[in-house]
């Protein structure tokens, strides 16, 4: 099985999360779509129950997560509140292999960070262990960006429930000024912005960033919130008809770009937008 967590040295695209009001209704969204989805698990951190709780769709590269408040907690509070903006995709998360030093690059560059989160979660092949770094909300406005290091990956990317053939390829950022809200965004995850089009692209080690307005995602997807926002991601598919297939039957909105590739806004369930194409249609090297 490939690795999980990047070496020193690589930044990756480790997952994106939805925002959802509910779990069952995501999970039976995500399977008539054909995927596999996990059970349901609830987060734990070193202060007690995080008040949340989580399905996801485990990918070759990355993965795809779905969370819902389940308690009276501050954490669960801020997910309830960030729901109310709309519905969809409020979280975008690189993967590291030090969090500790994630944290003091971030302090170092007036990021703000909070401490460390030590968070756990309880699955049917063991209990997954993580510790997350985010940035302060006020200086990343788009949603919860994050960094996270994975104590236990094998816990998490089984091969019975692993989406083969599927990969996390780029997230999708909202802003009313790209150019200025790239140069944040780069400072965060040490990356290099560079124009494609009339985006803006942050490449990372595995995975990318693109920046847009609204109007321009809209145009592309079908579907955007407003600023500053995630309007949604693309997913890398060895077999991208398979997938557009099972969208249409589920009688979603889809709109071709061009040959293997696809965008579709996904359903209430979800929220937020796909793009789904194969490598060399996705303009990945």
């Amino acid at each position: 099985m490939p690795s999980h967590v990047p070496p020193p040295g690589e930044l990756w695209l480790d997952h994106v999360s939805h925002f959802v009001p509910d779990l069952d209704a995501a999970a039976c969204a995500l399977r008539s779509l054909g995927f596999a989805v996990t059970a349901e698990s609830a987060q734990v951190t070193q202060e007690g129950p995080a008040g949340t709780s989580n399905v996801c769709a485990m990918l070759e590269e990355g993965y795809l997560e779905f969370l819902t408040p389940t308690a009276d907690t501050p954490n669960a509070a801020r997910l309830r509140a960030t729901m109310q903006r709309y519905p969809g995709v409020h979280l975008c998360c690189f993967g590291t292999p030090d969090a500790e030093s994630e944290h003091r690059r971030l302090a170092a560059h007036g990021f703000a960070p909070p401490p460390v989160v030590s968070l756990q979660r309880a699955t049917p092949s063991g209990t997954a262990r993580f510790n997350v770094v985010r940035a302060a909300p006020e200086q990343m406005p788009e949603g919860r960006v994050q960094f996270v290091e994975h104590r236990t990956p094998d816990v998490l990317w089984r091969p019975q429930s692993l989406n083969r053939d599927t990969k996390l390829a780029c997230a999708f950022v909202v802003a009313e000024e790209p150019v200025p809200a790239a140069a944040r965004w780069a400072g965060f995850a040490a990356l290099l912005p560079r124009p494609v089009g009339s985006y803006v692209h942050l490449p990372a080690s595995r995975g990318h960033v693109l920046l847009g307005t609204r109007a321009q995602w809209r145009d592309l997807l079908g579907a955007a919130p407003a600023a500053p926002a995630l309007a949604g991601y693309a997913l890398e598919c060895r077999d991208p008809a398979g997938l557009v297939s099972r969208c249409e039957r589920a009688g979603l909105a889809l709109r071709r770009i061009r040959d293997n590739l696809h965008s579709v806004v996904l359903p209430e369930a979800l929220g937020g937008a796909w793009l789904i194409g194969s490598r060399p249609s996705l303009g990945l090297p």
